[in-house]
């Protein structure tokens, strides 16, 4: 495992599964539009085939293969299609809507994010590169008071392309005014965050939160508290 160097000057964090508690704001959402439009599905069973679905989805939408519109729709479609509970095209739609909408206002961070972030803030400069729409990742961060933390906010959208795409870490890079060889990713997804980040020469460190695979040249971390160890 390589340690990492004691050039840094730049951290860019991944928001959603590393930072912003993505799972537990995403059921508290569907529970409260479930009940607002009288869905009668079971919301923990809704949950438990909804989450391997949606983190399909996003790797296809990652992967340039699916639309957000598509990544929208499809995802609820299958895991209602899952449960066998029928439910038409036109409320989907709607929840889709509504779930995008009240998602931001649910904001649960991972135990010790304020911790780590005010730890690290005098010290560093830091970013977000984040592969979540335009429209949701500001409100996420203003309501979970994050912003405070951090000098610039990329997401794919802006740019174009998603994570592990190198033009994104470069168009951060750039609009940090940052070198790669003084900059650090953290993120929780290997090949996105990790490998996409190491590609283009910054150090990363792996926010393994969930048993996930990873390889001996990687820093890994199974709590945010953890990361001081290595900053």
């Amino acid at each position: 495992m390589n340690k990492p160097s004691n050039k840094i000057k730049h951290i860019f964090f991944d928001l959603d599964h590393t930072l912003w508690d993505f799972e537990t704001n995403s059921g508290k959402t569907f529970e409260y539009i479930f009940k607002k439009y009288e869905v009668g599905a079971d919301i923990s069973e809704f949950m438990k085939v909804y989450k391997p679905i949606n983190h399909n989805y996003w790797k296809l939408y990652r992967e340039d293969k699916i639309t957000k519109s598509k990544l929208r729709f499809g995802r609820l479609k299958d895991a209602f299609d899952k449960l066998n509970f029928e439910v038409s095209d036109e409320l989907i739609d709607l929840l889709a809507e509504e779930y995008i909408n009240y998602l931001p206002f649910n904001n649960a961070l991972f135990e010790g994010a304020h911790e780590i972030l005010s730890y690290l803030k005098p010290k560093y400069k830091m970013h977000i590169i984040t592969n979540g729409f335009e429209e949701v990742q500001h409100k996420k961060m203003n309501n979970a008071n994050l912003l405070e933390y951090f000098d610039k906010i990329i997401t794919s959208e802006e740019v174009g392309v998603k994570k592990p795409n190198p033009r994104i870490f470069e168009y951060a890079l750039e609009k940090a005014q940052a070198l790669q060889e003084e900059s650090m990713m953290i993120g929780d997804n290997f090949e996105a965050d990790i490998l996409g980040a190491r590609n283009v020469g910054m150090q990363t460190i792996f926010c393994k939160f969930n048993g996930e695979t990873s390889d001996d040249k990687t820093i890994s971390v199974t709590r945010l508290s953890e990361i001081r160890q290595y900053l």
